[in-house]
């Protein structure tokens, strides 16, 4: 392996989740509708397989899926987590509606902020809108950078036990001199939308059990496949990167989706001849440019999870966001990609939202 090929198993802590509504398959070359009428909702615990959506029931407006000539070589179909994540808005923001009119309950999100990152203050306030977009209440604490473990720990205690908070986050990375294992294990599991409880994830790695919320960027991964009618089942997949917070539960989702499920990190020899194998692929590393068209098997269904900035003289920030595959020229081997921006990243914080309704649902024990 080349000495340029350097794995981070980086992942954006953003992570979002997707309600259990029933789901109708979606060919790549059928038409989806934008509106999707809304049946009863499941609030139980998250059963897995299958990842359900509302079902698709008009084949008369654009499809999401859209075809890229740009550069006039191009056969991949991009998957467009924008309007997948607008779709998910909408159906949360009816719901949520239906909440309020029925029991008079508005789910919650509670955000605690620890320092002065631009990154993660820029992440907290989408959160915010999007959480105005669909009606859900918004909390916010924001603490300064040399703040202890314990107090941190005092507001998610307060939020733990707060009836009009449905859902916790903590945006990671928390500063150094804090504990982030004792900081997420203390949030109440019930309330834990980013899917990072130990129970949570240990109960997405067992068979028979069942999460109350899975991390969100994996699962918003898995959705888009599913909204794509990505067959899964018995497909050769492969994970770049195993991070916790998108790697691994990626994998697991896999597995339980059926697929054989290869990881591909730090220490992996050759990795390339690894990927070349896979029908699906998802590469969560953080770093830009390093999957290449020549490691693509042709026609596989690539899922690129990185948001990397890199040098752009011709843009006014100075800088351009890249994926972890060149897109460029995965598009001429795969069937179909995430572009980036605009792929997994708009699923992530729909998730999230939807996980927020569906706690509260859970909790109020609201059909």
């Amino acid at each position: 392996m080349s000495p340029s090929l350097v794995f981070t198993d980086s992942s954006t802590s953003t992570a979002s989740r997707l309600l259990p509504f029933s789901r109708t398959a979606t060919p790549f070359n059928a038409a989806v509708s934008p509106r999707r009428s809304v049946g009863p909702l499941n609030v139980r615990p998250f059963v897995l397989p299958p990842l359900r959506t509302l079902s698709v029931n008009s084949s008369n407006n654009p499809s999401p899926v859209i075809n890229d000539k740009s550069g006039g070589e191009a056969c991949a179909k991009v998957i467009d987590g924008k309007m997948v994540a607008k779709q998910i808005r909408d159906e949360i923001a009816a719901e949520v509606l239906k909440m309020k009119e029925a029991i008079g309950v508005v789910p919650g999100l509670a955000v605690i902020l620890v320092g002065d990152r631009k990154d993660s203050a820029t992440y907290v306030r989408n959160k915010k809108k999007a959480c105005e977009s669909v009606g859900i209440n918004s909390f916010e604490v924001r603490l300064p950078e040399d703040s202890t473990e314990q107090e941190v720990i005092k507001f998610i205690s307060e939020f733990n036990n707060d009836p009009s908070v449905h859902g916790i986050l903590v945006q990671l990375p928390l500063p150094s001199h804090m504990d982030e294992q004792n900081v997420l294990n203390a949030v109440d599991i019930v309330k834990d939308v980013d899917g990072f409880h130990p129970l949570n994830i240990g109960r997405l790695a067992m068979r028979g059990r069942d999460p109350l919320f899975v991390p969100c960027t994996p699962k918003g991964c898995i959705e888009l496949l599913h909204r794509y009618a990505v067959e899964i089942k018995g497909k050769r997949a492969v994970v770049i990167g195993r991070s916790n917070i998108v790697g691994m539960p990626a994998a697991l989702l896999l597995q339980r989706e059926d697929a054989t499920v290869s990881i591909v990190h730090s220490r992996t020899k050759n990795p390339e001849e690894i990927v070349k194998h896979a029908d699906i692929i998802i590469s969560a590393v953080g770093q830009p440019n390093m999957v290449r068209g020549s490691w693509l098997k042709p026609g596989a269904v690539v899922i690129d999870v990185g948001i990397n900035p890199v040098e752009d003289a011709k843009s006014p920030r100075g800088y351009k966001l890249v994926g972890d595959v060149c897109y460029e020229e995965a598009r001429k081997v795969a069937s179909a990609v995430t572009p980036v921006p605009g792929g997994v990243g708009p699923m992530t914080i729909a998730m999230l939202l939807s996980n927020t309704l569906s706690s509260a649902k859970r909790i109020h024990n609201f059909q």
